[in-house]
């Protein structure tokens, strides 16, 4: 049985901190990385909280270094940490693009591969994929990268029985979309076009996160477990 200790790159806010908070209910041990505002994330005073930028090898070394420290070896690592630049082909730059790839696709490599000597047979990696689809090429070309990676590791690590898997929420009620200047209540009404009649909340991903780290998805990798609430991730309020 892998230990109960956790890694939580993108921990300290939306998605990554309700993983957080779940994960140590249930008795784990967890580290989160955030680029700013660990002071203020508001976690359990128990949960260790780094600063480092997801797309930095060298904050990425850091980051590692002292989940050694901390949590000695890891049960699961969450590859949480990711940005968002939407915005149709005509509109996005060298910076924006290379940003996108930088922090999604190169920080979730790179961090597993510093992160492999902490993981133990029977672990679990979770990268957070989620959908690119009408947010623009780059976005999507960069979400894309993640899945055909997710299958690769699994390949690769099974022999190490350490299990690769993906989560892809559909429309989550997370502050990304404050920051992009969406209203509390236009997300609300985005609700309206899900089967489920409602936007997820961050709690709902957590959950199927925890089930991913858990014995009981051992028969579980290279798997997309996609949270939706039946919208699917291919459709997108207009």
């Amino acid at each position: 049985m892998a230990a109960k200790t956790a890694l939580i790159t993108g921990g300290t806010s939306g998605i990554g901190k309700a993983t957080a908070e779940l994960l140590h209910s249930r008795g784990y041990r967890v580290m989160v990385t955030g680029l700013g505002g660990i002071g203020d994330a508001g976690l359990p005073d128990d949960v260790i909280a780094v600063q480092a930028d997801a797309g930095s090898l060298t904050d990425i070394d850091q980051a590692v270094m002292q989940a050694r420290e901390h949590l000695g070896s890891l049960g699961l690592l969450y590859l949480n940490a990711g940005i968002s630049r939407p915005g149709p082909i005509e509109c996005t730059d060298e910076a924006a693009f290379d940003a996108l790839f930088r922090i999604n696709v190169k920080g979730s490599f790179f961090t597993l591969q510093k992160a492999l000597p902490l993981l133990d047979e029977g672990s679990s990696v979770v990268f957070t994929v989620g959908a690119g689809e009408g947010l623009g090429a780059a976005m999507t070309a960069a979400k894309g990268a993640l899945l055909p990676l997710v299958r690769s590791l699994a390949l690769e690590l099974a022999p190490r029985r350490i299990r690769v898997n993906a989560v892809s929420p559909g429309l989550v009620n997370t502050p990304a979309y404050g920051k992009m200047g969406i209203s509390p209540d236009t997300i609300a009404s985005w609700g309206d076009g899900v089967p489920l009649g409602r936007v997820g909340a961050p709690a709902d991903i957590a959950e199927a996160v925890a089930f991913l780290a858990s014995d009981g998805a051992g028969y579980v990798t290279g798997d997309n477990l996609i949270v939706s609430g039946g919208l699917g991730v291919h459709t997108r309020p207009v």
